[in-house]
């Protein structure tokens, strides 16, 4: 029974002393940490939007680039989120590593990245990824899966190895206002830091479990 599912965090301990001061930097090393684990997707992130009668939407993207001013990732412009994010560009993104028992928690607002940075990521990608920036509609509906199988066949032979990108497919980067670094604990006494700005600084406190 799912009531039955039992599980103790004993992997590690969070405490103010030893994290570092900037929670980019923090977060930096909690993340080189999870890549060097070998658990799968580790920058896999939940990222949640609202519509325009306030439902959250929540869904996964990959973290493609960790700058000093925040969370990149890409998508298409006229996708579900992205339309979200016009109307109102508040989001809460979340990192989960159950390997390690840690999650971070991050709100912050979102806002669109340069063409030249988006080209430039774009033509990085693997062609078949590519194909499927023009081939799918994302979030509209479709007839069938063979609808999709016919627009890729038709974009490569349109533009067969060199694929420009699409007008509407893109960069977002999340600017974090906080920071909630969580580490599981016995007896779900878990550890819970937040960092929120404090001027030009970031202050830390510790929030109950």
């Amino acid at each position: 029974m799912l009531h039955d599912i039992r599980k103790q965090y004993v992997f590690s301990t969070l405490d103010e002393q030893n994290v570092l001061p900037n929670p980019f930097d923090q977060f930096d090393v909690w993340l080189q940490e999870v890549i060097e684990s070998d658990q799968p997707e580790p920058t896999a992130m939940v990222v949640s939007s609202v519509d325009e009668k306030l439902q959250p939407h929540s869904r996964v993207v990959l973290l493609k680039q960790l700058t000093v001013k925040g969370f990149v990732f890409y998508t298409n412009y006229e996708a579900q989120k992205s339309r979200q994010i016009a109307q109102n560009n508040k989001v809460s993104v979340l990192f989960f590593w159950p390997g390690l028992e840690r999650q971070v928690r991050i709100t912050g607002t979102v806002k669109k990245l340069s063409e030249t940075l988006s080209t430039a990521y774009f033509l990085s990608r693997p062609l078949e990824s590519r194909i499927a920036a023009w081939a799918s509609p994302q979030s509209q509906v479709i007839r069938s899966k063979d609808f999709l199988e016919k627009q890729v066949q038709y974009y490569q032979d349109k533009f067969g190895d060199t694929v420009p990108k699409p007008p509407h497919w893109g960069g977002f980067i999340v600017k974090p206002l906080t920071f909630e670094f969580w580490q599981g604990r016995p007896n779900r006494l878990h550890d819970r830091l937040l960092y929120s700005r404090e001027n030009k600084d970031w202050k830390i406190t510790r929030l109950a479990p």
